[in-house]
């Protein structure tokens, strides 16, 4: 049975650190890596450059945290796969009148039942899998153009009778200029401990830290912003030996040619960059439309001679009312990626 709950963590691991763009078997708690907004899944995944009304931002950026966000309560959804469930929803309040802002909330991955069998795949019946964070965050203004914030989350994980917790925080800062429209961030993402270990024999095992540094512009003429995000500033190398990947060859008995050190450092360089956009469409920016691009999702998961689309997204967003309403659909394998919803409010628009 232990060898079998063994096989199926690993299995989960793996898939979640498709989503985390964490290498597999490298870390534990590899959900908090998934977005947590739809709009960030519409966006490649990733989304530390920006500072608005959205409270959601603060998953990834605690420093987007703003008196903006004063009341307000996101809800987000998403499936990946037939089972797989994930999700969170935080509320923003601010304090007093120097722009301090804080958030809290809960953070969700639900695998649903899985068939529990034992070391010859007799069937034992079935057991349920699921991962939580409790979070909490703070940001505050030290200057007129750089915010500093903080998340930490207490962490549960349970697979069968196996569970842990840890403990996990962000360090964050954005510098903003509105005069130009660009912004500057990095943030230390998910650094911290397991306080307690599925299986004492196997010890304590890392968590996803991720050091990523982001910048984006909004166009002067245009309603539309940009960002580039380097992630795993932390880690250089993210290329692997794949033993099934063949090299084509065109003559009978060719050797297959290997790439170019150039080459190898070019691809390695694009593996840690995140490209996206969003349409910012009427005078309040009331309706938008987001695409992102994924280089190393495309590259990991395309599989060899089929086209793909793997590590592209797209979203929308809308105002309706007093509500906002999220859309982004990632593409992660040609067996399927991510959907995800989300809906916000801002108490203080019913007060009005």
């Amino acid at each position: 049975m232990k060898v079998r709950l063994y096989l199926v963590l690993l299995g989960m691991s793996a898939w979640t650190s498709i989503q985390a763009q964490i290498t597999g078997g490298q870390s534990t708690y590899a959900f908090l890596g998934i977005p947590a907004s739809a709009r960030v899944s519409g966006l490649g995944g990733h989304l530390i450059t920006v500072i608005d009304d959205d409270v959601s931002l603060a998953w990834s950026n605690p420093a987007a945290l703003n008196p903006t966000m004063h009341q307000q309560l996101a809800f987000n959804h998403g499936f990946i796969g037939k089972q797989m469930q994930h999700g969170a929803f935080n509320y923003g309040h601010r304090l007093g009148q120097k722009g301090t802002t804080l958030h809290a909330g809960v953070q969700y991955a639900r695998y649903g039942e899985i068939e529990h069998t034992d070391e010859f795949f007799q069937t034992l019946g079935t057991f349920n899998a699921a991962e939580y964070a409790i979070v909490a965050g703070i940001a505050h203004p030290v200057y007129d153009r750089l915010n500093v914030g903080a998340n930490l989350r207490l962490i549960s994980s349970q697979f069968g009778q196996y569970s842990s917790l840890g403990l996990a925080s962000d360090l964050a800062a954005t510098y903003r200029d509105t005069a130009k429209r660009t912004a500057v961030t990095i943030v230390f993402q998910n650094f911290g401990r397991q306080l307690s270990t599925y299986d004492p024999s196997i010890g304590k095992e890392p968590l996803p830290f991720d050091l990523q540094i982001g910048f984006s512009k909004q166009l002067k003429y245009l309603p539309f912003r940009f960002s580039f995000i380097y992630t795993s500033l932390n880690r250089w190398n993210l290329l692997y030996d794949d033993p099934n990947l063949e090299t084509g060859t065109i003559f009978l008995g060719e050797e297959p040619s290997e790439p170019s050190d150039f080459n190898l450092w070019l691809d390695n360089f694009f593996r840690h960059l995140v490209f996206n956009g969003e349409l910012l469409i009427g005078a309040r920016e009331n309706f938008r439309l987001r695409f992102g691009y994924n280089y190393r999702m495309h590259r990991e998961m395309t599989v060899q001679g089929y086209s793909s689309l793997a590590g592209f997204t797209f979203g929308v967003g809308m105002k309706v009312n007093r509500f906002r309403i999220d859309f982004g659909r990632g593409v992660y394998h040609l067996a399927g990626g991510q959907t995800q919803l989300g809906i916000s409010t801002n108490f203080a628009a019913f007060k009005k």
